[in-house]
């Protein structure tokens, strides 16, 4: 192969089969779209942990998949490689909060539908699916589980303890109890009426009770 034939190579004609005008139109669009997903999953997140790094990968993303997307629909030969490339990628990175893998999905399918040319479909779906998500975030509500650890002396400050926390909540629900001479600790979970939680000091304050803990639980972590 002489120097002349690599500037004939084919792949050299391929620079062209992707205008610089849809590359910058579709990669800004991606960006501005990525942002804006960013920005929905810091408002929305309810997690044990935020982490910036993932808001930035689901920008990233949108614009990795545009870029892909562009590159798969200019050629078919490509596409198919693409294909067989892609699918030997594994990414074993644990997904903490389910909430997370619709973010995912959400910053793929806007790089596809960007570069496949559908431009209000993107924008569009993504402001409706963004303002559906808001409106779940927002809504506040007072039965929240917690969690009310107690640690007793005796079995009859036990009664005692536990009657006067069922007579404070709206629902009182056993999880575990662990007793030990001279020690019972009950781990019950309850739904506050409202935001007040004296009756914890007053359960601190009772004869026999060695402590009291409330703490918030989403059915996965304590904190």
């Amino acid at each position: 192969m002489t120097f002349q034939d690599i500037f004939k190579s084919s792949f050299l004609e391929n620079i062209d089969s992707v205008s610089i005008l849809d590359m910058v139109v579709a990669l800004t669009l991606a960006f501005a779209i990525g942002l804006f997903i960013f920005l929905i999953y810091k408002k929305t997140f309810a997690g044990v942990m935020y982490s910036s790094s993932f808001g930035v990968t689901l920008v990233a993303l949108t614009m990795i998949s545009t870029l892909v997307i562009l590159a798969v629909t200019s050629n078919v030969v490509l596409s198919l490689g693409m294909v067989g490339a892609l699918s030997i990628v594994r990414f074993r990175t644990a997904i903490k909060e389910p909430l997370d893998i619709a973010f995912l999905f959400w910053s793929i399918a806007v790089g596809i539908v960007l570069a496949a040319g559908m431009i209000p479909l993107a924008v569009f779906g993504s402001v409706v699916i963004g303002l559906v998500l808001l409106a779940f975030a927002n809504k506040k509500s007072h039965t929240s589980p917690y969690i009310v650890v107690l640690r007793c002396r005796d079995h009859d400050s036990e009664t005692a303890a536990a009657g006067y926390l069922r007579s404070q909540v709206k629902r009182c629900v056993v999880k575990s109890k662990t007793a030990q001479p001279g020690s019972i600790e009950l781990n019950m979970e309850v739904r506050l009426g409202d935001d007040n939680t004296d009756f914890i000091n007053i359960l601190a304050e009772m004869e026999g009770v060695a402590s009291a803990v409330l703490v918030s639980y989403n059915g996965d972590y304590m904190n």
